[in-house]
C-alpha cells in the first residue's frame, strides 16, 4: 500500500457480540450488556458494538405462552406477565446506564431490547454514542408468533445515526427481508447496517451478504447463542429440556460492501467478532451500484415513506 493510500485510509473498528441474554432477569441482562460493551471497546478497541435482538428483556425462544387460535390460558397470561415485567421503559434506568457507559468509553453501540409502553411491548434497537442515548428503532413487523408478544412500530423510528465518520442504521431480524424497508434505509445513506437477530439458519448468511451487496454497506449481524440451561428451570421450551439443548445457535457475521465475509460466522458458543472496516470501501463498492442513486430509475419506480408517528389516541 502506498503512502498516499495510507493517508486516505479511514477505518472504523466494529464488534459484533454473540451471547445469551438472561430471560426474565433484566438486571442480569443489563450487567451482561455493560460487561460485553466494555470488553469490546476496552479490550478489543471497538468503536461500534452491536448486541443481539431482544438482549434486554430476552427472546423467549421455544415458548408458546399456551397460545392457540381462539384460546388463551391463565398460565400463558402469567408467563406474559413475567415477560412484560422484564421489559424496559424508554427513557428509563437501563437506558441511562448504557448511555453512561458509551459516554465514558467514547464508543457507539446498538443494543437489542424489549420496550414496555403501557400494556404493549415492542422489539427495539437502541442507539448509543459518546453523547449517550441517541434514539431507537421499533421493529415494524414482528414475525409469526412474535405478533402476540410485540406491537408494530411505525415510520417515526427509522433513524440513521451520523457519527461524523459513518452512518449507522438497524434492521431487526426478518425486517431484513422487507425490500421496501431496505430501500428506505439505503436512501438515507446507511454505511453500517446493523442486524440484531435470533435467526440462526444457514440461509441467514446469504441474506446478510445480499444486503451488503445490494446496499453497498457493511453489515454487522449479531445473534444470540442460547442453551436451555440459560433459561429459568420452570420453563419448558419446545426444543427439549436437556440442559445442553441449543435454542439459538448463533451465526453472527460481519460482511463487506462487496459481500466478502470479514469475520464469522460464529457458531457453537459465545464470542465477540472484530473487524477493521475500511470506509473507503463504501465508495469503491458504490462505483457501479447505488440502488437509490445512479442505479435507480425514479421515472419508473418511486417509494413513499410515511415517517410520521401513528397514535391510537390524539388530544388537542
Amino acid at each position: 500500500m502506498t503512502s498516499t493510500s495510507l493517508a486516505l485510509r479511514r477505518t472504523v473498528t466494529a464488534a459484533v457480540v454473540q451471547a445469551a441474554a438472561p430471560l426474565f432477569d433484566t438486571p442480569s441482562a443489563l450487567a451482561r450488556a455493560e460487561e460485553l460493551i466494555r470488553e469490546a471497546a476496552t479490550d478489543r478497541d471497538a468503536e461500534v458494538v452491536v448486541l443481539p435482538e431482544a438482549f434486554l428483556g430476552g427472546y423467549p425462544k421455544g415458548l408458546d405462552f399456551d397460545m392457540t387460535v381462539g384460546s388463551r390460558t391463565s398460565a400463558g397470561r402469567d408467563l406474559f406477565r413475567r415477560y412484560h415485567a422484564a421489559a424496559i421503559e424508554i427513557p428509563g434506568p437501563e437506558v441511562e446506564t448504557l448511555a453512561a457507559v458509551t459516554r465514558e468509553l467514547g464508543c457507539h453501540a446498538v443494543v437489542g431490547a424489549v420496550e414496555r409502553q403501557g400494556g404493549t411491548l415492542y422489539c427495539v434497537a437502541l442507539f448509543f454514542g459518546p453523547d449517550g442515548y441517541l434514539g431507537l428503532h421499533r421493529k415494524l413487523m414482528p414475525t409469526a408468533a412474535e405478533r402476540y408478544l410485540w406491537g408494530q412500530g411505525d415510520g417515526s423510528t427509522l433513524p440513521v445515526i451520523d457519527t461524523g465518520a459513518t452512518r449507522i442504521g438497524a434492521a431487526i431480524c426478518w425486517e431484513n427481508y422487507m425490500p421496501l424497508f431496505r430501500t428506505a434505509m439505503y436512501s438515507k445513506g446507511v454505511d453500517l447496517w446493523c442486524a440484531p437477530t435470533v435467526d440462526d439458519r444457514d440461509a441467514w448468511q446469504a441474506t446478510m451478504r445480499h444486503i451488503a451487496l445490494e446496499g453497498r454497506c457493511f453489515v454487522l449481524s449479531a445473534n444470540q447463542y442460547l442453551r436451555r440451561d440459560a433459561l429459568p428451570s420452570d420453563l419448558r421450551p419446545v426444543q427439549g429440556d436437556e440442559p445442553d439443548t441449543v435454542l439459538i445457535g448463533g451465526g453472527s457475521v460481519i460482511v463487506s460492501p462487496l459481500g466478502e465475509i470479514l469475520a464469522g460466522p460464529l457458531r457453537d458458543g459465545e464470542g465477540i467478532l472484530i473487524a477493521e472496516l475500511d470506509l473507503n470501501d463504501l465508495a469503491r463498492a458504490r462505483f457501479d451500484l447505488d440502488t437509490t442513486g445512479h442505479y435507480a430509475r425514479p421515472d419508473v419506480f418511486t417509494l413513499h415513506v410515511d415517517e410520521s408517528a401513528h397514535a391510537a389516541v390524539t388530544r388537542g
